[in-house]
């Protein structure tokens, strides 16, 4: 393979694994290729590069149709909210078992990288374009003299100019007889990316070769296997725009011309020939006709009888024998406020891209209410997830960059990457608390069965299975509660004994309420109301409610 531009990052050595017969498949999209050897070829590249170009020009025509920006828009303004005061995103190192120092250096490389993109300022444009493309490339460009000054610049690539390759080692049959089958089996693959300024658009695939960790890389997750192509979230939109721009264009087209009342005259011709018939009807139509023209460039009115235009009248002759000369008038079309067939396709258009029905300007409500979650639409919530799924497959620009910085500075190393990537989040800012209020509502309702629930604890329910079937908590957390709680016990910072006293006589209360209200004896746990004389009034008990 011919030298690669651009740089590459160390990498250390891994554990070899077990061989396989079937090629890693990391579902980027690359074009597969097979070079060298004596039985190596190419594949043609003709179909997949132009059609992935003219794709890409596809999908920024769509956006330029006013329903399809408005549902994009609404994508990413749920996607990206940022304020004046706040980046649009932080990352979150909580689950990540590093010491502080680590996570302090993680943070300000992070915000150097946020600064590098301007991601502040231009965070609604970059996501935008990597929504819309379907697809994101930034070459990351180094001072080659202090290689561990990390990233000085990002330069956005054009991803009809650029794309990332697969070349596969073809060995001849001669030089596999004396290796065993898994080395037969398994291939050595090297992947670079392939960019031409002119656009990868022809059937050449000749270009510069860079090196991929010169390159960052992000698509939309959604691949097309039969040819071999990464697809956009406006890809299943296609159709829909183009119908609801035919049925627009239709409708225009019948309102334009059947919305005029055109008249039909018909005028005697007797026996005139043919010649002779045509020139009297023209001349007669010379005559009565007054076709005025309103000029939009000058605002004058002026006279053209040159043209005839189909939402003009109609002049027929008609032969000795017949009516004679009349006049009819020819009605215009009916029902031409009707737009219940727009309105269909703008509603297809959105669910296309994932956007909730509702919020089609003109379609009832747009609105949603951000009171109970019980009240919100299930459209809202199944497009928080989609929002939710976008920002998780996003992060993937960040975790490159920030695995680039990282390595170049020497504050990791790429084994030890390996191992902390998985445990680093990204917190995006968000304006729908969807999630937030369904959360805080279960947690209510829990903690309402536990009050129900207390007295019965140690009688007909352990605590173990109340933690478990009624807080819904796991081992883990179980586990980390208790620890918690005996170490908060120790530094006097847990729930004194009053106030637990007080917690179970409210329990208690709220039960013999509930059982005098259904017309019951009510009768405490650990209580006998026989010794009160059968009373349904509830024993005294005097506790002292501590403050809370």
């Amino acid at each position: 393979m011919s030298q690669l531009f651009g740089f590459s990052l160390e990498r250390a050595k891994k554990v070899p694994k077990g061989p396989s017969f079937v090629q890693k498949d990391s579902l980027d999209g690359s074009q597969p290729i097979v070079g060298g050897g004596y039985y190596g070829y190419s594949i043609d590249m003709d179909g997949t590069v132009r059609n992935e170009y003219e794709l890409i020009t596809r999908y920024r025509e769509m956006v330029l149709q006013p329903e399809c920006d408005s549902a994009v828009d609404d994508v990413v303004n749920e996607t990206i909210c940022g304020n004046f005061d706040d980046v649009p995103i932080a990352v979150e190192l909580s689950n990540l078992k590093q010491s502080e120092k680590i996570k302090k250096l993680i943070r300000e490389e992070f915000d150097e990288i946020l600064r590098l993109l301007d991601f502040d300022n231009r965070s609604y444009e970059i996501f935008r374009r990597w929504y819309v493309d379907g697809r994101l490339f930034y070459h990351k460009v180094i001072d080659p003299k202090n290689p561990k000054g990390g990233l000085v610049e990002l330069r956005y690539i054009d991803p009809r100019k650029i794309r990332k390759v697969t070349e596969y080692d073809q060995k001849r049959p001669e030089q596999l007889r004396t290796q065993d089958l898994n080395t037969q089996l398994t291939q050595k693959a090297a992947s670079y990316y392939l960019y031409n300024p002119k656009g990868l658009r022809n059937a050449t695939n000749q270009g510069m070769k860079i090196a991929p960790d010169s390159v960052t890389y992000c698509h939309s997750g959604i691949q097309d296997l039969n040819k071999n192509m990464v697809l956009s979230h406006l890809h299943k939109a296609i159709k829909a725009v183009n119908q609801l721009r035919m049925i627009e264009d239709s409708l225009v087209i019948y309102r334009l011309s059947r919305a005029p009342e055109r008249r039909i005259f018909y005028i005697d011709v007797g026996n005139l020939p043919k010649n002779k018939a045509e020139q009297y009807l023209r001349e007669v139509m010379g005559r009565y006709r007054n076709k005025l023209v309103y000029d939009a460039n000058t605002g004058e009115i002026k006279d053209d009888k040159k043209f005839m235009s189909m939402l003009e009248d109609f002049w027929l002759p008609r032969r000795e024998g017949g009516r004679g000369t009349e006049i009819s008038t020819l009605p215009g079309g009916q029902n031409l406020g009707e737009l219940a067939d727009i309105e269909y396709f703008q509603r297809k258009l959105y669910r296309a891209l994932n956007v909730p029905d509702s919020r089609v300007s003109g379609a009832g409500d747009s609105g949603f209410n951000l009171g109970r979650s019980s009240e919100i639409l299930r459209d809202e919530l199944m497009f928080s997830k989609f929002v939710g799924r976008l920002r998780k497959r996003f992060s993937g620009l960040f975790i490159d960059l920030l695995k680039t910085q990282l390595v170049l500075k020497n504050i990791v190393t790429p084994e030890d990457w390996e191992k902390m990537a998985e445990h680093i989040q990204f917190d995006y800012i968000y304006d729908n608390h969807f999630a937030e209020l369904k959360d805080h509502e279960l947690m209510t309702e829990r903690l309402n069965i536990m009050v129900a629930i207390e007295p019965y604890i140690g009688t007909y329910y352990s605590r173990d299975y109340v933690k478990r079937k009624v807080l819904r908590q796991t081992d883990e957390e179980i586990e980390e509660m208790g620890a918690e709680m005996e170490e908060e016990n120790a530094m006097g910072m847990g729930v004194p004994l009053e106030t637990q006293n007080a917690l179970m006589q409210g329990a208690i209360d709220s039960e013999v309420e509930q059982q005098t209200a259904l017309g019951k004896n009510p009768k405490e746990p650990g209580l006998d109301n026989s010794k009160n004389g059968g009373s349904t009034k509830a024993p005294e008990i005097n506790i002292k409610k501590a403050k809370i």
